[in-house]
């Protein structure tokens, strides 16, 4: 320790409250900087801290420069913006709060301010800071605000100059909890009891009750001890309204800068109450380390965009996996009845793949660019999934991003084995669920694009493809080339479109789309009153899966493209699309194909390509829905135990329905 004294005699001595802003403010980061050391134990950072009190009280100079340096310092700086600012978005959207973040991170700070919370930011920035803040005990802090401080901070109204910074903080707080309360947006979506009762009326008022009391040179406890009680129910009252914005939520959809703004509006709601404790304690110097502390804690989290993005959207992916569980939960088959109408579904959808692997075919004919070829494979696949729908026919690898949803929300409640057991049924059902899609697909796509291939060269008088290309595309599904990389890319497509999905519906719930669908003036004199009801329930009932299949149209057919403008050659393998090419090619080069090993290849990759179709786009979902559902910390192993018990115990039912089910 002692080995320090000479750092810090060489950083008193530069301390100079003459010096310029800059300047000063960079002896006040010196300064801190050797507080801190390496940030390798909180004692020798309060040590240090003591000695230098300990350097101040033996040399009268030397306090006495840093009393005068401390008060400059202090005079050029507005507080209130710490207190009351420090840690808020200065603007109510979240993009416009992300890029003030990205700032944070990219460009360099300036300690040539007068804003305190920036320089707060430059002295104090680092994690160990809140912990040796929070160490400091009362003596040591007493004996610290005595060689920063004058003997008597007081004015003719009986505060000193901390506590008219406090009070100042706790008015712009208040006002800016006013103005985000009185925002129509929030106004309008908190429940009727909420408005009736118009907390946030006098919330100003009774902020200015509190300032009257403190800086009253002849003010009683029992007046104080009132108006500190009426500021606090008004907080109380106004969270209590706030809160049931989020229930409107629940009904109506969610707007993540919505919930941006009302995150801020509670944070502000508990700054105020953190400047109240901080006013009244009967300890001020251990509170007001305590809130330095914290602010350091809050600093951090103000430049973090992880931080932003996490707790911003949270409401969101909760939102989107609770409407792809609704959706899920019709994906997943439990009798032997409903695993065989998946079956008769899933060979639907393959009928209707095996004519759009066709089309694909004949647009490569047209020789197009990258972009309008991709662009056209888009086309077709979206308008061959939307028909799908239309249909009520289904294509497997759809289905893992919406059943994972509702497979996490069984995660929710594992205390008991029964309750474990009850997951593993949903295991084994998601899973013959996904066989039956999958063997469904896969069983009538094949025969059915070899039949149309056929047809066409018997209309044609010549293949659908020729021999090169027919050659050509089995090579490229070759199992131990990188198909497989490409079937786990698509799996990740298939989970991106499930989340737009989500977004979309989200977004067409919270804007009463189907209201205004079915009562606005100009719809209903295009359509007629029946017709625009019809629109607005269809589009109720199908707008997540109709952007799901259109999303996901496209991003198989254009991301190949712009893959390949970056020059990665990504593709997509979609396994009845992949399976459809097979028999396409198998039309062209006839028996033959049974003899060249591509062609077995190219068989033996089905199976991967859809399981990892599948896996990938289940995990991810998945994973989204436990944090979503906020599922912590689940008895992994007691699940992995019940999930090979019933593999050794019953293996077939995983992929077969019960047979007194059937």
């Amino acid at each position: 320790m002692s080995r320090k004294t000479p750092d810090l005699a060489r950083l008193l001595a530069a301390i100079d409250p003459t010096a310029p802003l800059a300047q000063r403010h960079l002896q006040l980061i010196a300064l801190l900087g050797w507080v801190r050391g390496d940030g390798s134990a909180v004692e020798a950072a309060t040590g240090r801290v003591a000695l230098l009190v300990e350097a101040a009280e033996r040399a009268p100079d030397v306090r006495a420069r840093l009393q005068a340096w401390w008060a400059t310092l202090t005079q050029h700086l507005d507080i209130t913006t710490l207190l009351a600012d420090f840690g808020f978005a200065q603007r109510t959207s979240m993009a416009s709060e992300l890029a003030e973040r990205m700032r944070y991170k990219l460009l360099p700070a300036n300690p040539d301010t007068v804003d305190a919370s920036e320089l707060f930011m430059l002295a104090l920035p680092h994690e160990f800071d809140a912990r040796w803040l929070a160490a400091l005990d009362e003596a040591l802090l007493v004996r610290l605000l005595a060689v920063l401080l004058p003997a008597r901070d007081e004015d003719d109204g009986g505060a000193n100059h901390w506590q008219r910074a406090l009070l100042d903080a706790i008015a712009y707080c208040a006002g800016q909890i006013l103005a985000t309360g009185f925002a129509p947006e929030l106004r309008l979506r908190m429940s009727e009891a909420a408005r009736e009762e118009q907390p946030f009326h006098a919330l100003l008022r009774d902020a200015e009750s509190l300032r009257v009391e403190v800086l009253h040179p002849l003010r009683t406890q029992d007046r104080l001890q009132q108006a500190v009680q009426g500021l606090r129910e008004r907080l109380d009252a106004c969270r209590a309204a706030v809160n049931t914005v989020y229930a409107h939520f629940e009904d109506n959809g969610i707007s993540v800068g919505l919930v941006f703004r009302l995150r801020q509006l509670r944070e502000r709601i508990l700054r105020v109450r953190e400047l109240l404790e901080c006013l009244l304690s009967p300890r001020p110097a251990v509170a007001a380390a305590q809130l330095m502390s914290h602010l350091v804690t809050v600093g951090r989290v103000r430049r973090s965009v992880r931080a932003l993005v996490a707790t911003n959207s949270s409401l969101l992916a909760a939102k989107v996996a609770e409407r792809s569980a609704e959706t899920g939960e019709h994906y997943i088959t439990r009798t032997g009845g409903e695993y065989l109408a998946m079956v008769r579904q899933a060979a639907g959808g393959g009928l209707v793949m095996a004519f759009t692997t066709l089309i694909k075919f004949g647009l490569y004919a047209l020789a197009l660019s990258a972009f309008w070829g991709g662009f056209m494979a888009g086309v077709n696949y979206a308008a061959s999934f939307v028909l799908i729908q239309l249909l009520h026919f289904t294509v497997a690898t759809k289905q893992p991003a919406m059943t994972a949803p509702a497979m996490a929300a069984k995660l929710k409640d594992l205390g008991e084995d029964a309750s474990v057991e009850s997951f593993v049924d949903e295991v084994a059902h998601l899973v013959r669920s996904q066989a039956a899609a999958v063997l469904g697909n896969v069983l009538l796509v094949f025969p059915g694009a070899l039949a149309l291939a056929l047809l066409i060269a018997q209309a044609l008088g010549r293949p659908a493809i020729d021999a090169q290309h027919a050659v050509h595309t089995l090579d490229a599904l070759h199992l131990l080339g990188p198909s497989l990389l490409f079937a786990a890319f698509t799996g990740v497509l298939l989970f991106a479109s499930s989340i737009l999905a989500g977004w979309v519906e989200n977004w067409f719930v919270l804007h009463r789309l189907d209201s205004a669908i079915r009562y606005n003036p100009r719809i209903t004199a295009t359509l007629g009153r029946r017709r625009a009801e019809r629109w607005a329930r269809f589009l109720r009932g199908n707008i997540s899966g109709l952007a799901a299949n259109i999303s996901l149209g496209f991003m198989l057919g254009l991301a190949p493209a712009f893959a390949a403008f970056f020059g990665l050659g990504l593709e997509v393998r979609h396994v009845t699309l992949t399976t459809g090419q097979i028999g396409v090619a198998a039309a062209t080069l006839g028996l033959d194909a049974l003899h060249l090993p591509a062609f077995w290849w190219a068989v033996a990759l089905v199976p991967f390509n859809g399981a990892l179709n599948v896996i990938v786009s289940f995990y991810l979902a998945f994973r989204l829905a436990l944090r979503a559902h906020n599922v912590g910390r689940v008895d992994r192993k007691r699940i992995y135990r019940a999930l090979r018990r019933r593999w050794r115990s019953a293996p077939l039912g995983f992929f077969l329905p019960p047979r007194r089910s059937i």
